[in-house]
């Protein structure tokens, strides 16, 4: 099998474990946070080495599962106010907790119930913006990102 094979199983994998490629789970926690592939890795508890492979699809999966909570206690960080609204001591803070902790993943303590879903974000939303102003990137999101746009909207008409 050619490296180019295995990235394109391994990828499809991901998705199909994760619900889409780690790489581009990854991105968004790099933009998110404003730190480097290598801090994030840090606060994960990974070498950036294997942080890299698992992004770019050399490798499958990440097999530490207290590495994976880590990695989804950051995603729920993002809906922090301070961390949307890009406060410096927030994302700090938020990269702290999730650095120091120490996550056990078991059958008998891992979380099944469903996710809050979209409405949980429109509170945070509402917090840095006006509804006229998510209508607004709404309409500047609409050709190139439809979902989020829909979800900006969703948020600022949300009661």
């Amino acid at each position: 099998m050619t490296e180019s094979s295995n990235v394109q199983r391994n990828l499809a994998l991901q998705r199909q474990w994760y619900g889409e490629p780690l790489g581009d789970r990854v991105r968004r926690l790099v933009v998110a946070f404003r730190i480097s592939q290598a801090q994030l890795a840090e606060v994960l508890g990974i070498s950036a080495p294997m942080l890299s492979q698992v992004m770019s699809g050399r490798r499958a999966k990440i097999g530490n599962p207290s590495v994976l909570a880590r990695l989804v206690m950051l995603e729920r960080k993002v809906l922090v106010a301070g961390v949307v609204a890009g406060d410096a001591e927030a994302i700090k803070q938020a990269l702290e907790d999730v650095r120091s902790s120490r996550p056990s993943v078991g059958r008998d303590n891992l979380p099944v119930s469903e996710a809050p879903g979209e409405a949980a974000a429109w509170p945070v939303l509402r917090e840095v913006a006006r509804p006229t102003e998510l209508e607004a990137a709404a309409a500047l999101l609409d050709g190139d990102f439809p979902a989020l746009a829909g979800l900006l909207r969703r948020a600022a008409g949300a009661d």
